[in-house]
């Protein structure tokens, strides 16, 4: 481990931490997830949840502006499964926009700026003015319906977008959770699979932070090495470029990978990686950890971080309060 005199713990990052707290503990299965907007990832996270779902999920509500692409995903959606009644997987239905709080998970997946294919820079920074405003006011809605289940947030960019719908909904923040960090670290896995320089990430690794800039993959916590592990992260981060330059929109992972499985994960109660809020109530970003929910409380995976490893995390979760 390099620089492996002093090691920090994850909670360093803030003082006087809020407690992460859901209002009701977790259900065994029979969930009802509402799923909002059915562009690329929303359809194709709604795809995985359908096909994924059996024995966790019950009934996806779907809801988007277009009521043709409703009945559409409605008819598709639920002439997919096995033959015979082997298997029962979740049934499909449409929403009415005053039903969407009426579920145990509410997912976010509405976008108005989506940055077209050859777009150079952060293109997920650049949807945050244009989806924030539409964040907050779903977030307002489910302060409205006094909503008690998880807000989960899908679109980019989801960390800042988790922190307009905490201020706008009333939620205890560890009912507001973000999902964009799981395609991340199956990025760095692919990119390890393929290097062998960067195969300890496969079973040591972590990643840490935002869906975007600033992520921080770790070769290894244990021997954790930080030239390779900043090379490793700038493939992982780089990577949607390399689709975009082949002419397409790397939404298919990012919805399976970020969304319906760690989606599944969350409701059962198994470690995954998604965003959860640090810091107090007077300053906090919502920053990519592996967690898990336990009965009402999110339980932060909390082990010793080498010195280098927790100052690019720190550097990570300071930009994202300034956010």
């Amino acid at each position: 481990m390099e620089n492996n005199d002093r090691t920090r713990s994850i909670w360093e990052l803030c003082d006087d931490a809020v407690p992460l707290r859901i209002k009701k503990p977790l259900a065994e299965g029979g969930f009802k997830v509402n799923l909002l907007a059915l562009g690329d990832v929303g359809a194709t996270l709604l795809l995985g949840l359908k096909t994924m779902g059996a024995g966790i999920v019950d009934t996806i509500g779907i809801f988007d502006v277009n009521e043709n692409v409703m009945k559409r995903y409605e008819a598709e959606m639920n002439q997919i499964g096995w033959p015979f009644g082997s298997v029962r997987l979740p049934h499909v239905e449409i929403l009415t926009e005053e039903r969407l709080f009426d579920c145990d998970l509410f997912v976010f997946c509405a976008s108005k700026a989506v940055p077209p294919v050859g777009a150079s820079g952060d293109v997920r920074m650049m949807q945050l003015e244009a989806n924030g405003q539409i964040a907050a006011h779903y977030g307002a809605l489910a302060k409205k319906a006094g909503f008690s289940g998880i807000f989960a947030v899908v679109s980019d960019p989801v960390d800042p977008l988790c922190k307009k719908v905490l201020e706008s909904s009333g939620l205890l923040p560890g009912q507001v959770r973000g999902y964009g960090l799981g395609v991340m670290n199956k990025r760095a896995e692919y990119f390890a699979a393929k290097d062998d320089r960067f195969a300890s990430y496969l079973t040591e690794g972590r990643a840490f932070g935002p869906h975007g800039n600033d992520l921080v993959i770790a070769n290894s916590i244990e021997n954790y090495d930080d030239e390779l592990s900043r090379e490793l992260t700038e493939l992982t981060v780089e990577a949607n470029l390399r689709v975009r330059e082949l002419g397409f929109k790397p939404y298919l992972a990012p919805a399976v990978s970020s969304g319906a499985i760690s989606l599944l994960l969350t409701l059962g109660g198994q470690w995954n990686y998604s965003s959860v809020y640090l810091g107090n109530k007077d300053r906090g970003a919502f920053l990519g950890i592996k967690n898990r929910i336990v009965g009402e409380a999110v339980e932060i995976e909390d082990t010793e971080l080498p010195e280098k490893l927790y100052e690019r995390i720190e550097t990570a979760y300071q930009n994202l309060c300034m956010i």
